[in-house]
């Protein structure tokens, strides 16, 4: 199994992810917005997207969107293959989309918008927060892209302040952010300590 970065090579997976996303959708019973292929090889083309892939065959894939001229991005299309499922294969491909977000655009928001418990759990654990609408970006695109998902008509009753899905938020800037870098930073010096203290004690032994 290999998660890489997506290119032009890998548009004859267009069908099949766009396939995937649509049958999840009806399995799950919950919205999810429909891509068409074209759309998903123009995030191939562009590099801003991921997939997973079991030799030739596909396996799952992820893909960013870009918006406020930057200021927001969006980790998009989460989806993984019938056949690798329960794997663990959804949090490997949510950890590459997100490096790969924060490394191409390192000053942007990351942002997600989700029904999935799932991918509620994998968003907290890469510092994601649960924000209203509001803090999430005010580009209409955006929300007219959730046109084609069941649940659209709530979004327009609640003039875009709320639907079913929850919006979450990772903020690069945010003192919580920092904060858990910090945390992350100490502990891991304090375990490189111990085992550095360790090694020299069974060094002399």
């Amino acid at each position: 199994m290999k998660i890489v970065i997506a290119n032009e090579s890998h548009s004859i997976y267009a069908e099949i992810i766009c396939s995937t996303i649509e049958e999840a959708a009806q399995v799950r019973g919950t919205g999810i917005a429909k891509r068409t292929p074209e759309y998903i090889k123009t995030k191939m083309e562009n590099g801003n997207a991921v997939i997973a892939l079991d030799g030739d065959k596909f396996a799952g894939f992820c893909y960013i969107e870009v918006w406020s001229h930057g200021k927001f991005v969006a980790n998009s299309g989460l989806i993984v293959h019938p056949d690798y499922r329960n794997i663990g294969l959804a949090k490997q491909i949510k950890q590459k989309i997100f490096e790969h977000s924060r490394s191409k655009f390192p000053e942007a928001k990351v942002f997600s918008i989700t029904t999935g418990l799932a991918v509620m759990k994998l968003n907290s654990e890469l510092g994601y927060r649960p924000v209203p609408f509001s803090e999430l970006t005010e580009e209409q695109s955006f929300w007219n892209g959730c046109q084609t998902c069941k649940n659209y008509d709530v979004l327009q009753r609640t003039k875009q302040s709320m639907c079913l899905c929850t919006g979450m938020l990772y903020d690069p800037n945010s003192k919580n952010s920092n904060e858990q870098k910090k945390i992350k930073a100490k502990v891991f010096n304090r375990l490189k300590s111990i085992k550095q203290h360790l090694f020299l004690k069974n060094k002399k032994q």
